[in-house]
This record gives structure tokens, C-alpha cells and sequence, in this order.
């Protein structure tokens, strides 16, 4: 797909993002809304997938470890066909198998159960490893906060996968400065994050702005040619991307909007449809 159309597809999927928190009632719209033009690109261009067979063995795998951007990654599934169309307005509900964590048991195009944060990067460089172990072709990535790489069991990980160069394992940092509780300088800032990755062997690339497709497409392109090392993309992205109240604001990490906020958000991104539509 072409950029434009890959921004027409996040489009979409931002505001299935909205609508799905709003259905909620509850939900973690910030960091999704932040993350939509990575996760479309890896869904849409990057990662060999089928969604008409997810489980296929050979399929790449991605591993949401910021877990509670659910919404996200549901609404690129939806997007991209891996369930009915309507799915997303039963988030959070009893009975749904769109839950407020990504459960691998219930959602079709899950890869891995995630939620508690730090773990899901040993998960994925589980994956990796066995992909190596067996000689399997499939990739891996997971999608990480920089508020979660405050947990130990991170750097436990990386440290693992670079002293065994899982060059099949591409680990994202949303890097959009903002946690629950403040800013990640407030709370506890695990910068200088690239030097950090480097020094367990890593290959770092530095995405200037993690909502620009034609960078994000640069970024994912040279982590393909990366051999002999894992890949960490460090991408700067902004929290809330596309809804102008929600913009970097630490109080859109985890709540849903109302009606009225639901209704400007929404005229937002479909007045931002139209001009994609006519960039076209």
C-alpha cells in the first residue's frame, strides 16, 4: 500500500479506536491513538499475516506488550479482517472477546495474552528464539511503552536477546513521554533509551516522528536489512494523535469520552478523512 493509503486506513482505525472507548465506557485511548500509524503499517505492510488463518505457523507475530492499548490493536484486526465489523462497540463488555488486555484464547489475530506490563518482551523474545531454535522464518515484534520500560524484566529480556542476536526480533518503543501518572521524567525516566538498547547489543534505529508513514516505513525497511542483531525502533510519537483535546494530555491515558467529547473527536477524524480523501 502506499502512504497515503496506509493514512487513510490509521484514519479508520483511530476512529474505531473512539468509538470502541466510548462504547466502553472505559478504556486507554491516549497511548492507542498514539500508536495507530505504527500498528497499521505492521498490519498492513510489514508483517506476513493471513486473517483469514491466524493461526498459521509461519505467520510473523506481533506482542501488544503495552498491553492496555487494546483498542489499538483491536481496531486494526477489525480494520484489516480478522472479525465482524460491529465487534469493536462490544469492548469491555461481559460476554465479548475484545476485553480491556489482549486475550490470545478469545480474539482471533492475538498473538499473546498481555496486560502486565514488562512482561510481554520475554514473550516475544520467546517467540524469537523458537523461531531460531526450529528454523522457522517468521519475525517477531512487540509494541512497548516508555513508561513500561521502567520494569526490570525489560532489560532481562534484551539483555537475552542480544547475547543471542535474535535478528528475527524487532522491538518498538512508543516513546510519546507520558505514563499514567505524569511525564516519564516525573515518574521515573528510563532515558537515554537508545544508549540503553545499545548497550545490550542491540541495533537501534530512531524514528523521529512515529506518526509519519513515510518514516515509519524508512524505520521498518532498514530493520529488515538489520542481520546478527536485535532491532529496536525507538519512535517518538504523540499520545492521543489525531483528537485535539486528547493530544498529549496524561489525562487521556485510561478514561473514555462522552458524548459530546465523542462527537467532536469523531468530526475531527472524519474532517480529517475528507482531506486525506482529497490528498488522494
Amino acid at each position: 500500500m502506499s502512504d497515503d493509503e496506509l493514512k487513510r486506513v490509521a484514519n479508520e482505525v483511530r476512529r474505531g479506536i473512539v468509538t470502541a472507548v466510548h462504547a466502553a465506557k472505559s478504556g486507554h485511548p491516549g497511548g492507542s491513538l498514539g500508536a495507530a500509524d505504527i500498528l497499521t503499517y505492521l498490519y498492513f505492510e510489514e508483517m506476513e499475516i493471513d486473517p483469514a488463518d491466524p493461526a498459521k505457523a509461519d505467520r510473523d507475530r506481533l506482542v501488544l506488550s503495552k498491553g492496555h492499548a487494546a483498542p489499538g490493536l483491536y481496531s486494526v484486526l477489525d480494520e484489516r479482517g480478522y472479525f465482524p465489523k460491529g465487534d469493536l462497540e462490544t469492548l469491555r463488555h461481559i460476554g465479548s472477546h475484545l476485553q480491556g488486555h489482549p486475550n490470545m484464547n478469545d480474539t482471533p489475530g492475538v498473538d499473546m495474552s498481555s496486560g502486565s506490563l514488562g512482561q510481554g518482551v520475554s514473550a516475544a523474545v520467546g517467540m524469537a528464539l523458537a523461531a531460531k531454535h526450529w528454523g522457522d522464518p517468521y519475525r517477531v515484534f512487540a509494541l512497548l511503552g516508555d513508561g513500561e520500560i521502567e520494569e526490570g524484566q525489560v532489560w532481562e529480556a534484551a539483555m537475552f536477546a542480544g547475547n543471542h542476536c535474535l535478528d528475527n526480533l524487532v522491538l518498538v518503543v512508543d516513546h510519546n513521554g507520558l505514563q499514567i501518572d505524569g511525564t516519564i521524567e516525573e515518574v521515573n525516566s528510563a532515558m537515554p533509551i537508545a544508549d540503553k538498547f545499545r548497550a545490550f547489543r542491540f541495533h537501534v534505529i530512531e524514528l523521529a516522528d512515529g506518526n509519519d508513514m513515510a518514516q515509519i516505513r524508512a524505520a521498518f525497511e532498514a530493520a529488515r536489512g538489520v542481520t546478527g542483531a536485535p532491532v529496536a525502533i525507538i519512535a517518538e510519537t504523540v499520545k492521543g494523535k489525531g483528537v485535539s483535546f486528547m493530544e498529549n494530555e496524561v489525562g487521556w491515558h485510561g478514561k473514555a469520552p462522552d458524548d459530546e467529547q465523542y462527537e467532536q473527536a469523531m468530526a475531527e477524524l472524519e474532517a480529517d478523512a475528507s482531506e486525506l480523501a482529497k490528498e488522494a
